[in-house]
């Protein structure tokens, strides 16, 4: 089931009361019969805010999922939303959509399937039976000019696309640091994910670390370490000067640091691995792909699951 919403794992009262709306959305998972169209009815009004990026205006159809949508959710004028034009789908019978929102500085997206009648709208996932259901994650998960620890050729790789200031990603931190030197068939590649409508500083904290990187791949993990461990010393005033602390603890030469902090190619890199992970449909921090298999938060004990899951698999292989 996908979370049509984006922020920390941590989800606290007030975030959630903030995307209501978007929480309500993410309901919609099965059959949802859609009204008008395919009996004959006219859909109910819409907003003048849903043309489509073109510019081109609605579709019967579009209006209809709108419609369907704002009168179910009570959507306002004050939220856009904007449905695509539907297009052919993979799974036969079935048409495409994306259905996009955005309501003050939060905005998300999810897609939709329709029937070819109009008449029903189906949220969820299409599985190929024949096809290995981690082998298209794995393809599309870009681990280029990353930070990685361990065994370039280790049979698990564990990439974690996290936030520095959420503390969920800290807690993922400390129970990688306890369990991997349990696995030493396990590498570990870091992706950047920050969130910085809810935390201020994660997108300065990470390009911290793309500069440490750039510098001096070992320092990375010094600076990651040491970000997480004083995670609550940090804050929107502060981060720059810690950050520039943390890379001089590192050994880091501080002036080609704060130069690349600086630089438009070190936001480039920060954006890349944000966009690599919108791709990938990523709706909260931590978010951890283990062999491509996904898991959200830091839940040790299934982090562990599939980690031994993939080593058995693999000894079943060698035999």
């Amino acid at each position: 089931m996908k979370r049509f919403n984006t922020g920390c794992a941590e989800g606290t009262a007030q975030r959630s009361q903030r995307r209501v709306w978007i929480s309500a959305l993410a309901t919609v998972l099965t059959l949802a019969c859609l009204p008008g169209l395919a009996r004959g009815q006219s859909p109910a009004p819409v907003s003048s805010a849903s043309k489509t990026s073109t510019g081109a205006q609605p579709t019967a159809l579009q209006k209809s999922v709108e419609a369907y949508l704002r009168n179910l959710y009570a959507f306002g004028p004050g939220v856009q939303l904007t449905v695509s034009v539907p297009k052919e789908s993979e799974m036969p019978g079935l048409l495409e959509t994306t259905v996009d929102l955005k309501d003050g500085e939060n905005s998300q997206s999810a897609k939709f399937y329709l029937s070819k009648d109009g008449k029903y709208l189906v949220r969820g996932e299409i599985s190929d039976l024949s096809k290995d259901p981690l082998a298209e994650t794995r393809a599309r998960i870009q681990t280029n000019d990353a930070p990685s620890l361990g065994d370039p050729k280790a049979p698990v790789t564990l990439v974690e696309f996290s936030d520095f200031e959420c503390p969920v990603c800290r807690s993922l931190h400390d129970v990688l640091r306890g369990m991997l030197p349990n696995y030493p068939q396990v590498r570990v590649v870091f992706k950047d994910f920050p969130l910085e409508s809810l935390h201020p500083w994660a997108r300065t904290a990470a390009l911290a670390g793309r500069c440490a990187y750039q510098q001096d791949a070992k320092a990375f993990w010094k600076v990651y370490d040491a970000i997480y461990d004083q995670q609550e010393v940090i804050s929107a005033a502060n981060a720059w000067a810690k950050m520039a602390d943390f890379a001089a603890t590192a050994g880091l030469n501080l002036d080609a640091f704060k130069a690349c902090m600086a630089s438009p190619e070190a936001g480039a890199a920060v954006d890349a691995s944000r966009a690599n992970g919108q791709q990938l449909e990523i709706g909260s921090t931590p978010t951890v792909f283990v062999n491509g298999r996904r898991l959200v938060g830091a839940d040790p004990r299934l982090l562990e699951q599939y980690i031994k899951y993939e080593l058995a698999q693999q000894k079943v292989a060698k035999n």
